[in-house]
């Protein structure tokens, strides 16, 4: 619901929200496609049917097209579509995180790790490398960890006296959760229902059965939180978009 962002998600879902002229949502989907990952499941849940509008419309809103009302028919020009399978699924407008991933089980491939993430957050992450890194270690479940961009200005202090200023330095070297996970479908047994949440019980769970792997990106990451995350993700959109890998 994007709650925080209540000037853009009071008329559409947080992930229909736009940088550049199109949603958080399609940058997200562009990232993944650029490494070959093009068969996308979306789990819909406040205002879903804006999500499902614009893709059953897509060429309306990203081509030139003529309208014969005459003949009831419309051509479009200069169309430019992408290679992509969407199957969207109503999850429930107030489900949890785990509750939504439990929801989609029935469209996973039995047997075969899936990639998920957020649908508020971009990142110059290497998909490919991460999906070799979970193939690679075995275990149930992989999660992207990420340094946090820094918010405000740090001092270092001699008694009084600053010694030091940096202007929003990175984290303190603590890792984060960057939202981009690829796990075996096995792991959604951990998940008890609609009120789960994924980042709670299952996550702990894979953590304390040690069947949890973390993969490192240290490259760009900004998740879009606020208002103030949008526009900064927009002036970064005008200036060429570190996230952009297509």
């Amino acid at each position: 619901m994007g709650t925080r962002l209540g000037e853009e998600t009071s008329v559409r879902p947080k992930p229909m929200v736009e940088i550049g002229g199109m949603p958080i949502l399609w940058h997200i989907m562009k990232i993944y496609s650029a490494h070959g990952v093009t068969d996308f499941i979306i789990c819909l849940g406040y205002k879903g049917y804006l999500i499902k509008e614009f893709f059953a419309n897509y060429f309306l809103h990203t081509a030139d097209v003529t309208i014969d009302l005459k003949k009831n028919a419309m051509e479009v020009h200069q169309n430019w579509s992408e290679p992509w399978r969407i199957t969207m699924v109503e999850t429930g407008a107030n489900t949890m995180t785990g509750g939504r991933l439990k929801a989609i089980l029935p469209y996973l491939q039995p047997g075969e790790p899936f990639c998920f993430t957020y649908g508020d957050g971009v990142a110059s992450i290497d998909i490919t490398a991460l999906i070799a890194a979970h193939k690679a270690h075995g275990k149930k479940a992989t999660i992207t960890a990420v340094a946090p961009p820094g918010r405000f200005g740090a001092l270092e202090f001699d008694g009084d006296h600053v010694t030091s200023f940096r202007e929003k330095p990175a984290g303190d070297g603590g890792l984060i959760n960057g939202g981009f996970f690829v796990a075996h479908p096995s792991v959604l047994d951990l998940v008890d229902g609609p009120d789960s949440i994924w980042e709670q019980k299952p996550l702990e769970a894979l953590a304390a059965s040690r069947e949890l792997v973390a993969f490192r990106h240290d490259g760009f990451w900004q998740a879009m939180d606020t208002l103030r995350d949008r526009n900064y993700l927009e002036e970064l959109w005008q200036n060429g978009a570190p996230w952009k890998v297509w």
